[in-house]
């Protein structure tokens, strides 16, 4: 590998290295050391990020789309760079980094034209009624308005798009808040190189210098400083349900509480319906295949259970699921922790009483295989473990009764961030029975699709009730991410050239 990651954290415009120093652990190609973030560099990244509010947080919407904008050539610049060291770190193929980047760089200019339009401030007037009886009006203006400094928390799976200068800084840059990162250990080179392009843009624009720190990882009493601190408003956080839950717990227990937008995972489970299946049950079984290992199944919206009325159209899809599914070579897994944990996953999965196992082969080091199981409906609604995620290329077929028992399935399920629906003309009235349970359920639901690959857009709901995430009134994907560091002020009789710009 040509470029060589000098291991050190930016805070506030300074690259500074640590006295203690972690090891990371790539897929392949060679480790390297990086500092240890502590409590000490969040004191003073969430200090920096605190002053920078004072101007960034008031600075126009031009401004800011224009920030956005550099920080997206900042990064194309480093394409090369990043794509390198992030195969390397990861295991993930080239194309798969560069479309990330894609993404990433995507979503930070569709964040900047969003704002110009200004239709987010959702600004609201009320002209003053002096003479209204019995109580005259006062003049009133409404506008959202930033919350101040955002901790976010770079993502295992997307080292690209939901970490460094992924969709939560993307949002809260956008909102007008400045951003401390703390970095994720399995891929640091990777967020340096990305940090350097933030610290370039910064620069070019004049900008505050701590209205952007990366502290990288390895030390846990990092995250908890972070989430703690008085400066930081809000959290963005994508991860496991334990993590999360331990650091939202965190946010709570705060002398002032704050919101923490955590996005956590789930099954997301497809449910056939008859016509569809019997017209082209093994098309799905092969889309499922495809979707179930994509990545290593390592998207939190890899859809892990399909539902299915038992009989002779679930005996062919589950067969052309199997003989799909076999095909699939074994994958390089994104960290050894994670492939440790879904080993755990399939042995829990297949201990499970009434569980069969349909395909499936040994698994070690950081390499994972694609396993299958089938079960009956009754067997998954006694057991609460066979609906919790399995990090990785593991489906589960749960075999119904009938339409009726598919609904009991549905009105089981915790949050999720998505739900599908295959459905042909004839299946109209089943959908219709089961669309209003699964709307309670999930933040986004797919008719004759697969959950894997989200698009950034206006419309796009990333988020669920929980557990898929810790605010289902919000979404981590798409321009209405913005909103979840905004906050509504109402100005009273306030003379117009003191207001805001965005409300002269």
């Amino acid at each position: 590998m040509n470029f060589k990651p000098h291991g050190k954290h930016l805070i506030a415009g300074e690259w500074i290295a640590g006295a203690a120093t972690f090891r990371s652990e790539p897929a392949n190609g060679d480790a390297h050391e990086f500092a240890v973030g502590t409590p000490e560099l969040v004191d003073a990244a969430c200090k920096a990020a605190e002053a920078a509010f004072e101007t960034y947080g008031w600075a126009s919407r031009e401004d800011r789309a224009k920030f956005l904008h550099t920080i997206a050539d900042e990064i194309e610049a480093r394409g090369d760079q990043i794509t390198e060291i992030g195969t390397s770190e990861t295991g993930l193929p080239a194309a798969r980094l560069q479309g990330e980047r894609g993404r990433t760089t995507g979503q930070l200019r569709l964040f900047a034209e969003h704002i110009l339009k200004g239709d987010y401030l959702d600004r609201r007037h009320d002209e003053a009624l002096p003479d209204r009886q019995p109580l005259p009006r006062p003049e009133l203006f409404m506008m959202q308005r930033p919350f101040g400094p955002v901790a976010v928390f770079g993502a295992s799976n997307f080292p690209l798009a939901f970490s460094t200068a992924g969709g939560d800084t993307a949002a809260a840059l956008a909102a007008g808040c400045p951003v401390v990162v703390k970095g994720h250990s399995a891929h640091p080179g990777t967020g340096e190189i990305v940090a350097e392009a933030i610290h370039a843009a910064i620069k070019s624009c004049n900008i505050h210098p701590g209205v952007f720190s990366l502290i990288q990882g390895g030390n846990r009493a990092v995250g908890q400083a972070l989430v703690q601190h008085e400066n930081i408003t809000a959290v963005g956080f994508t991860g496991s349900l334990a993590g999360g839950r331990a650091l939202f717990d965190l946010c709570a227990a705060r002398p002032t509480p704050i919101p923490f937008y955590g996005e956590l995972g789930s099954v997301n489970p497809m449910f056939l319906l008859p016509k569809a299946v019997a017209a082209r049950g093994s098309d799905i079984a092969k889309g499922w295949a495809g979707s179930l290992t994509m990545g290593a199944g390592q998207f939190c919206t890899n859809p892990g259970i399909a539902v299915v009325i038992a009989g002779s159209e679930a005996d062919a899809f589950a067969s052309a699921a199997k003989e799909a599914l076999a095909t699939v070579d074994k994958q390089t897994m994104l960290t050894d922790g994670i492939a440790e944990a879904y080993r755990k996953g399939v042995k829990r999965v297949a201990a499970s009483t009434g569980v069969a196992e349909l395909i499936g082969t040994s698994c070690e080091t950081r390499h994972a295989a694609p396993y299958l199981f089938e079960t009956t409906g009754e067997a998954w609604l006694a057991n609460e473990e066979l609906a919790e995620e399995v990090f990785g290329p593991l489906g589960i077929i749960v075999r119904v009764k009938g339409e009726a028992q598919m609904r009991d399935i549905a009105r089981a399920l915790q949050g999720q961030l998505t739900c599908t629906l295959h459905l042909d003309d004839g299946d109209a009235d089943v959908a219709r029975g089961l669309l209003p349970i699964l709307e309670r359920k999930a933040g986004r639901l797919l008719a004759n699709g697969f959950p894997t690959g989200v698009e950034v857009s206006d419309t796009m709901v990333h988020g669920g009730p929980y557990p898929a995430s810790t605010n289902f009134g919000a979404t981590s994907v798409g321009t209405l991410a913005i909103r979840r560091f905004l906050r509504p002020v109402c100005y009273q009789n306030i003379p117009h050239n003191v207001l805001p710009e965005d409300l002269r």
